[in-house]
């Protein structure tokens, strides 16, 4: 019978040891060993495997496809991330930070999938009445929906045989253990060897299975990289935990596009979809402060308008302050060099405080024209109009560089009533529809400064 044995392995350059190690001595890298279970292989099963089918491969072109079966969440805005809704047999993995409300959208998730058949959640970390208080609060009431406080992958598995359920909630996967492994839960070589079985008993049985997983400090799903290639959707929920605004984002899709987000607010009731972001997140401006102004970013295939401010002021030290909230700390500096090189405006000597309303980060250069001019804005002391939408990429000479699906901003600036959009000039020669707001091409950013009278 052959002998299970465990040795210890470097994440960062797969040096082998018989133990743990601080410090591995090939790549000189701390803290990166983790265990790992290795199966020797007895004579007797090498020759077995001689009795073993063996499967010729086939042309491609002969394999029958078989239509992808879903069902609907019936939450929109998850159906919309998900591609349709939830696949037969499928395993999604769900992060994000603690209290974001995962384990909230996932709960709603087992109440309006009722009538489809048994919903067994799954949890490590809470017990039965605690989450019976939180479905209380949620108004869960699936007659179908069934709860086990149990950390045991073994005895989990048990349970889901005779039980048999259509959905299965893991929460949280590093709070599940093997009694195979020595390591405690949470480690690497738990968390990989649970997410394996998990992924053979839901593909075996055709049961969708969701994981909830916790992330570290560096934003990343806790564990093993492996285990995102594991499964087949992984969604990552975003957003500060002192604002209500939860953005829903896809990062791997073997059934849809990863291009998709999904919005929701934290409210009491639970989360709840916003079907037009755009129209919430710039509702509670003010009516025309200086250093603000309305930008149109593309989450997915969805745009965003959000609101931009910047507030520039003498700097009362020698070394002055950059502050971003929303966006990259490198890109404001960048972008604040290009406006003192570009536009002759003296911003080394201010501090610059920047920030993206409603606690949305944005990473995409199609705001970059909007930084700018709010930062001008704000530094003249000259208020942009309410109806204006800034959209363009600004290189390092000033120049306003085309952005993508340029259409489906306008159209979404056009819908909620803006009067005027400055795009960059290589856009608007590219543009077929026609639209009833008034569109300004710029080719640098002195030209979108001086259409603004910002000068």
């Amino acid at each position: 019978m052959p002998k299970n044995k465990t040795i210890f392995v470097c994440s960062s350059c797969g040096y082998e040891s018989a133990k743990w190690l601080g410090k591995c001595p090939a790549c000189n890298e701390w803290n990166t060993f983790y265990e790992e279970k290795v199966v020797a292989t007895s004579s007797v099963s090498a020759s077995g495997s001689q009795n073993r089918v063996k499967v010729a491969p086939r042309k491609l072109k002969e394999v029958e496809g078989i239509e992808t079966a879903r069902t609907s969440t019936g939450i929109g805005e998850l159906d919309r991330v998900l591609g349709g809704g939830l696949v037969k047999g499928s395993l999604v993995l769900v992060g994000g930070e603690p209290g974001i409300g995962k384990s909230t959208l996932i709960l709603q998730l087992c109440d309006k999938v009722k009538g489809e058949g048994k919903v067994l959640y799954v949890s490590g970390e809470e017990s039965a009445e605690q989450v019976k208080i939180r479905a209380d609060r949620l108004n869960i009431n699936n007659d179908d929906l069934m709860f086990l406080g149990e950390t045991n992958i073994d005895s989990i598995q048990e349970a889901i045989v005779s039980i048999n359920p259509k959905l299965v909630i893991i929460d949280s996967i590093q709070t599940m253990y093997s009694e195979e492994i020595s390591s405690a839960a949470g480690t690497v070589s738990q968390v990989r060897e649970i997410t394996s079985r998990i992924m053979r008993m839901c593909k075996d049985n055709g049961i969708t299975t969701i994981i909830i997983g916790h992330v570290t400090k560096d934003g990343n799903i806790a564990g093993p990289r492996v285990l995102e290639h594991m499964v087949d959707t992984v969604l990552y929920i975003e957003g500060e935990r002192y604002f209500s605004y939860r953005i829903l984002r896809s990062v791997k899709n073997r059934f849809g596009s990863t291009n998709e987000v999904g919005m929701f607010e934290m409210k009491n009731e639970g989360m709840v979809e916003i079907t037009n972001p755009s129209s919430i997140l710039i509702s509670d401006r003010e009516d025309n402060p200086a250093g603000s102004v309305i930008v149109a970013s593309m989450e997915g295939t969805r745009p965003l308008l959000v609101e931009l401010q910047a507030l520039t002021t003498p700097s009362v030290y020698g070394i002055p302050k950059r502050t971003a909230n929303g966006i990259d700390y490198n890109r404001l500096a960048v972008l604040i060099a290009v406006i003192e090189k570009r536009a002759g405006i003296p911003l080394g000597t201010h501090d610059v405080y920047l920030n993206v309303v409603s606690g949305i980060r944005i990473s995409e250069p199609a705001i970059d024209l909007g930084i700018i001019l709010s930062c001008v804005s704000s530094f003249k002391n000259i208020s942009i109009p309410q109806n204006v939408v800034a959209i363009g990429e600004v290189g390092l000479t000033g120049e306003v560089r085309a952005v993508n699906m340029i259409e489906k901003r306008i159209k979404e600036a056009e819908k909620l009533g803006f009067k005027k959009c400055i795009i960059p000039e290589s856009n608007k020669k590219l543009l077929k529809d026609e639209f009833k707001l008034d569109i300004i091409g710029v080719r640098n950013i002195n030209e979108a400064i001086k259409g603004l009278q910002l000068k």
